[in-house]
């Protein structure tokens, strides 16, 4: 628990190491986890997983696929993990990572990071997996599922994802992995003919208890194993989590039933029909005798016990010096961040000054040496421009003395040509007012005429008028 809350406090320092590891989330209308599907007997992945929070995760690492992950958005723990046995390296530092598009499908980081490189970044990041927050303080350890132990170096660095892990105590998760460990290097790999043919799913069952209301605590881990060979086999083991010392081997069918209903976990020559018994019955044999082993183990560690209870006093007396002495390196750490990022403010604002200044300086001579140019470039435009104007002005000049000598000369021709031509208008106008004179006396005598008969016309009507009025009519007999 020390060892983990120490990575906490050093998590924002550490930097993302080159070729992380890489995951990919498929969706659950796929048929299968695409290039992670070579960790199954016949690529075919198990069956029988159907819910809507059940996600299947590629796990790659330099852009290769290392295993495959069912994780389940509800419990925030792996299903399974599915891998295969390889030659076993030195065990590696833990550097935990977390897969951004459980938590933000939409997101365009399609590769493991570290936690401390996403958060701001990840929509709704620990909504739908398990963060290293959710651990520490627990009690729990993050458990592999699928162990770095059992992996070769670049394999080993792809465990240590939170999509891998499930909430386990310190002593179950070190009897886990170390009952796995015997059973896949002394019972399952020298029982395969064909070691890249050994087929692995470590998974656990969740219960409703969780870590802090969020984490599902596996009530069951376990194993199942395939070989995919011509002498072919299969095999499951069971441990409870109520006892770290447990650890049943059944077959893959009654493990199975276990599981979700419906739920098919191999398929192929790891069927029941095309197994081997007598290669069945060395796996069962070889896995009873380390598990007898481990018991007689255990009971020659009764003796230790009565040290052991010595031990865990001391242990309670010195936990509060121990956590007084966390508290102080805590506080200390806190303090050199402190004076770090107030070291790293002053550097800043210092060299941002300097910076600015630099800057306006720049700024200052770029903007002298470019109105220099422009004035420089403006001199031969404006002499070009004062020598058009004086030609321009010397040809208007020239225009308005000509203009003036032609209005000055214009007065007296046009006088002269007015005072020839009025004897010729004036005689031309005889006649023309012999004809209107002529024409105005004829009008004027018939108008008289005109008027003299109409008003005796006028007389005429008014007197017979009268005649017909006041003179009585007479018959023509009488």
């Amino acid at each position: 628990e020390r060892t983990m809350e120490t990575s906490v406090v050093f998590l924002l320092c550490i930097s993302a190491l080159p070729g992380f590891s890489q995951g990919r989330v498929v969706g659950e209308d796929e048929a299968g986890f695409a290039e992670c599907n070579v960790f199954f007997p016949g690529q075919v992945p198990p069956e029988g997983f159907t819910e809507p929070f059940h996600v299947k995760i590629c796990q790659q690492y330099k852009r290769e696929p290392r295993f495959a992950t069912l994780y389940s958005t509800k419990d925030k723990i792996p299903l399974y993990s599915a891998f295969k046995y390889t030659k076993p390296a030195q065990s590696e530092e833990e550097s935990w990572l977390v897969e951004p598009q459980v938590d933000d499908p939409e997101h365009d980081l399609h590769e493991m990071v570290h936690e401390a490189d996403v958060v701001g970044t990840v929509a709704n990041l620990g909504a739908n997996q398990a963060l290293t927050s959710d651990y520490v303080g627990s009690g729990y350890e993050r458990g592999l599922l699928n162990p770095s132990l059992l992996n070769e170096e670049d394999f080993q660095m792809a465990t240590y994802t939170l999509t891998n892990a499930v909430p386990l105590s310190p002593a179950l998760s070190k009897s886990w992995h170390r009952d796995i460990g015997r059973v896949v290097e002394q019972a399952l790999a020298p029982h395969c003919s064909k070691k890249d043919h050994l087929y692995l799913l470590a998974g656990a069952i969740p219960s409703s208890v969780r870590v802090k209301g969020k984490v599902s605590v596996p009530e069951t881990l376990w194993l199942a194993a395939c070989c995919d060979a011509p002498q072919g086999w299969s095999m499951g083991l069971v441990k409870k989590t109520n006892d770290e010392n447990s650890l049943e081997d059944l077959k893959v069918e009654l493990l199975e039933k276990q599981l979700l209903a419906g739920v098919n976990l191999f398929k192929g020559s790891c069927g029941e029909d095309n197994q081997s018994p007598e290669k069945t019955e060395a796996v069962l044999q070889a896995v009873s005798q380390i598990r007898s082993g481990e018991q007689a183990g255990t009971g020659d560690s009764e003796e230790a016990k009565d040290s052991g209870f010595v031990r865990k006093v001391a242990g309670i007396i010195a936990t509060p010096f121990i956590k007084l002495l966390e508290l102080l390196i805590y506080v200390f750490v806190e303090l050199l961040k402190l004076v770090f990022y107030f070291l790293w403010h002053v550097i800043k604002q210092i060299a941002g000054t300097v910076l600015n200044g630099v800057c306006s300086l720049w700024n200052g001579t770029v903007s002298y040496l470019k109105a220099i140019s422009m004035v420089l470039i403006s001199i031969p435009y404006d002499v070009g421009r004062v020598i058009v104007n004086i030609c321009l002005g010397f040809l208007q000049i020239v225009q308005d003395v000509l203009s003036l000598t032609y209005r000055i000369l214009r007065i007296p021709v046009g006088f002269v040509l007015h005072l020839a031509s009025f004897p010729y208008h004036s005689i031309c106008a005889i006649p023309s007012v012999l004809k209107d004179m002529a024409t105005g006396i004829g009008g004027t005598f018939s108008l008289v005429v005109d008027a003299t008969a109409a008003l005796l016309h006028g007389f005429y009507y008014v007197a017979s008028h009268i005649v017909k009025r006041f003179v009585p009519k007479v018959s023509s007999d009488e």
